[in-house]
């Protein structure tokens, strides 16, 4: 694949970040796959100097392993990041659920119920990463809708590992419709300001992310950290 990118340094660092990150998360660039800086330039036609900015930034990140003079590897997926990053977005993300259900504006309202729509379409066509991206959105509005963007940033800084985990079980498993309903039945207790149903579907909802860990790792133990 050859991208070529026409801009400044810190653009291109920019560029070659966001869309080396994008790859490993939506799997393009599996768990353990190893990269070079030489690689990386000569498909983005950049020089070297953006694409190491770039790695040292996913390391960081948690996205990538560097070791010196031995080479860079996506970094495999550490299932206790998960569970942690699991456990945090859902005591987060329960308490604003709540608060949606005490005051939401009618137009965040409708976006969710314009993404329950497009997430009905990708069901019908398979389209894992258009349903992640979807999943995202909709967690998204109701953080947006409830003045808590902030809060939503810091579940997304630990989020790498689990998104990763989200990633591969909508790959591998396309019966994505209980998750569709749990999303339906969210809007619906959102809209009817039912916060002890929406904490109860919100908590359903996110522990089953944690509880498919067990069955992924077993069956892809090549993408997971070795405890």
């Amino acid at each position: 694949m050859d991208i070529t990118i026409h801009t400044k340094s810190g653009s291109s660092r920019d560029a070659v970040y966001h869309s080396l990150k994008n790859r490993i998360l939506q799997l393009e660039l599996p768990p353990g796959t190893a990269i070079s800086e030489k690689e990386i330039s000569l498909q983005f036609n950049v020089s070297r100097t953006p694409v190491r900015e770039s790695f040292v930034r996913l390391a960081q990140e948690g996205l990538l392993e560097i070791y010196p003079q031995r080479g860079t590897i996506v970094s495999l997926i550490d299932s206790g990041l998960v569970e942690e990053a699991g456990f945090m977005r859902e005591h987060l993300e329960r308490a604003v659920v709540r608060e949606a259900c005490v005051s939401f504006p009618e137009d965040k309202l409708k976006e969710l119920k314009t993404n329950l729509a497009m997430q009905r379409v990708c069901l019908e066509e398979q389209d894992y990463k258009s349903m992640f991206r979807l999943d995202e959105d909709f967690h998204r509005n109701i953080f947006e809708g409830c003045g808590k963007i902030n809060t939503l940033e810091v579940v997304q800084q630990i989020k790498v590992h689990l998104n990763r985990s989200r990633m591969l079980r909508l790959a591998v498993d396309h019966d994505w419709e209980h998750l569709y309903q749990q999303h339906l039945h969210l809007y619906e207790a959102i809209k009817e300001r039912d916060a002890g149903l929406a904490d109860t579907i919100m908590q359903e909802h996110l522990a089953l992310t944690i509880a498919d860990q067990g069955m992924l790792m077993e069956k892809y133990p090549h993408y997971f950290k070795q405890k």
